[in-house]
Formats: structure tokens, C-alpha cells, sequence
């Protein structure tokens, strides 16, 4: 199919990170009044540059080297155009785009993330929780509004990924999601994760993230004493939901359990052990492995109190887990 206009331009774009007087060379490619940009991976100062003409100025090797790749690069459009031309194939902006920077098949960005997330959520309760499933939803959202941000784009194909990319995302997540550096570093470790798989597939030559390193900051948690959680479970609330979210929390402080384990306790992992004294047998759900706990007076003993709740007469739970949402309420509860 015959495009009505066509149009080149050459013209230099500045980092939103970095600021000083060189800038990145981009590419602008217009068919039909769409255009689609991308970087040609060369940096060059601004006092050097004809925006008209879209070239470098001077005579100089460096300038010479630089308009000659351009030359090259206009050449290749050229005759991109003329092979989807010659097949019957739509000249595109995008298409034009595509075959520049070797990629046919239009992989983008965030439809391989949404696949991802596909993957992870017909594996739950096979090596995978609820819980990686949303975080993968989360950096696919985050992905999605900074491509927005940095190109206007809803989506990007994975070839114009470069450490300018991931720099700019891991500056985004900080200032605009006002996300913590170990956030910044999860999210980041997440998308390098499925841009190696990527990389295996034999779908990018090379890995975009090879240069870029991410440090988490060191988490020092501070272990209650044994007088502070004595005084938790001495206290008495006035309001039945909150004494609910103290009880598991001590039973979570006396088994070890998490929170998640908690909320899957049922009948069949209570065990009577050689010792005569309750067990709890259940396999973790994010590790997958068996854990077996005697159950100590405490815990014993919130079980005890729980067994006529209505929540667990009517379920199959041992005991009342409130979801995440109302546990968090109760914080801002007075007592």
C-alpha cells in the first residue's frame, strides 16, 4: 500500500534525568501524518547541531562519522519502505520502525508483562502466591504510565529499551510514584527478570539491563521483647475486631506462621504429635514447604476461644482471619 506523505526528521532530544548540553540524536518517522520515534543511540551537543537540516555541523571526523550514519540510517528506511512495498505489506510508521531496529514481530513492552502475569496466575499454589501475581499487575501499571510519560505511547516495542529506559523508569518510580529505594529496586529486579527471559528466547540480542545495578537499602526489624508482647496480649479492646486482629497476631508471634498461613489454617493441619500435645502441620504458601509447629498453650488457647465464632462455624477456617483491608482499619481505631 502507497503512503500519501512520507517524512524524516533528525533532531536532538534531551534526557529528563540529565541535564547538560549534549542530547540524544532521535529519529522522527512520519507516514500519513503518524509518526513514531526512536533513538539512533548517539549523543551530540547542542552548539554543534543544524535543527533545520537535521544533521551535525562542521567538518570535523566526529561530525563526518555522524552524518554518514544518518545517511546510512535514511538508506535503510528507504529501503525498508521499498520491501513491504514489494510484499503488498502497509507502510507504516510503526512498521518502518519495526524493521529498523529488527523486529517484525512488534513485541511490545507491556503485552509481554500482561503475559507474564497470565503465566504466574495458572501457576498459583504451584511454586507461585496471589500476592506475585498482583505485584506483577503493579509494574505492569507502572510500565504502562511511564511509557506514557516518557513517550506518549501506550506501549513500546522491547528493541528501543536501553539504559536510558531503565534509568529513567527507576528516576520516575522515585519522584512520580514517590516509591522507597527498596521498592524502586523490587520493581526494577522484577522487569530485568522478564527481559532475561526475553534475552533466551533469542528475541533481543542484547540485555538492557547488563549495566544497570540496583542496591536495597539494609531492613533492620526490631524483635519484640518479651515483656512488650506480654503487655499485647493483656490488653483487652473494647471493640471485637480489634481484639481479633491482636489474637492472630500473637498467634502468628507464637507459631511462626505468616499471616497467609494463618488465614489457610483448617482442620486437617492439626495433628495429634507422639507427645500427646496438638500440631500444626501445613505447607507454606509462598515457599511451598511443610512446616510442623506444636501448638503451645497460647496459640492453643486462642483456639480454643475461637471455636464457636461464627466465621469459623460457617467456613472451614480455624480461626476469624479478617482480609488485609480491615486489619488495616483497625490500626487507626482508637482503642
Amino acid at each position: 500500500m502507497l503512503e500519501k506523505t512520507f517524512g524524516l526528521f533528525y533532531f536532538l532530544k534531551q534526557s529528563k534525568t540529565k541535564k547538560n548540553d549534549y542530547r540524544y540524536v532521535y529519529l522522527r518517522i512520519t507516514v500519513n501524518g503518524e509518526a513514531r520515534e526512536l533513538s539512533i543511540k548517539r549523543r551530540w551537543p547542542m552548539d554543534r547541531w543544524d535543527q533545520s537540516q537535521g544533521k551535525a555541523i562542521g567538518t570535523k571526523e566526529d561530525a563526518k562519522n555522524l552524518n554518514a550514519y544518518i545517511e546510512t540510517l535514511s538508506a535503510k528506511i528507504y529501503q525498508a519502505k521499498l520491501n513491504l512495498l514489494e510484499t503488498e505489506r502497509k507502510i507504516t510508521a510503526q512498521s518502518l520502525k519495526n524493521y529498523i531496529i529488527g523486529n517484525s514481530e512488534n513485541r511490545m513492552l507491556v503485552q509481554l508483562i500482561i503475559s507474564h502475569q497470565k503465566r504466574i496466575h495458572a501457576l498459583i499454589g504451584k511454586g507461585y502466591s496471589l500476592a506475585t501475581r498482583k505485584r506483577y499487575k503493579t509494574i505492569r501499571n507502572h510500565a504502562k504510565d511511564f511509557i506514557k510519560w516518557k513517550y506518549n505511547f501506550p506501549d513500546i516495542n522491547i528493541h528501543e529499551m536501553d539504559y536510558e529506559f531503565i534509568s529513567d523508569f527507576a528516576f520516575w518510580l522515585r519522584s512520580f510514584r514517590h516509591c522507597g529505594n527498596n521498592s524502586v529496586a523490587k520493581y526494577v529486579g522484577n522487569l530485568r527478570g522478564i527481559i532475561a527471559e526475553v534475552v533466551r528466547k533469542g528475541w533481543l540480542k542484547n540485555n538492557p539491563f547488563a549495566e544497570f545495578k540496583t542496591t536495597k537499602d539494609d531492613v533492620i526489624r526490631t524483635a519484640l521483647t518479651k515483656e512488650e508482647l506480654q503487655a499485647i496480649i493483656s490488653k483487652e479492646f473494647t471493640i471485637e475486631r480489634l481484639n481479633i486482629v491482636k489474637d492472630i497476631f500473637v498467634f502468628c508471634c507464637y507459631t511462626g506462621l505468616a499471616y497467609v498461613d494463618v488465614n489457610n489454617l483448617k482442620q486437617e493441619h492439626i495433628i495429634n504429635g507422639i507427645d500427646g500435645i496438638p500440631w500444626i502441620m501445613i505447607r507454606r504458601q509462598k515457599t511451598g514447604t511443610l512446616s510442623r509447629l506444636p501448638l503451645l498453650p497460647i496459640p492453643l488457647a486462642i483456639m480454643e476461644k475461637y471455636k464457636g465464632h461464627a466465621r469459623c462455624i460457617s467456613g472451614d477456617n480455624f480461626l476469624p482471619v479478617l482480609t488485609n483491608q480491615n486489619v488495616t482499619l483497625s490500626f487507626f481505631e482508637p482503642a
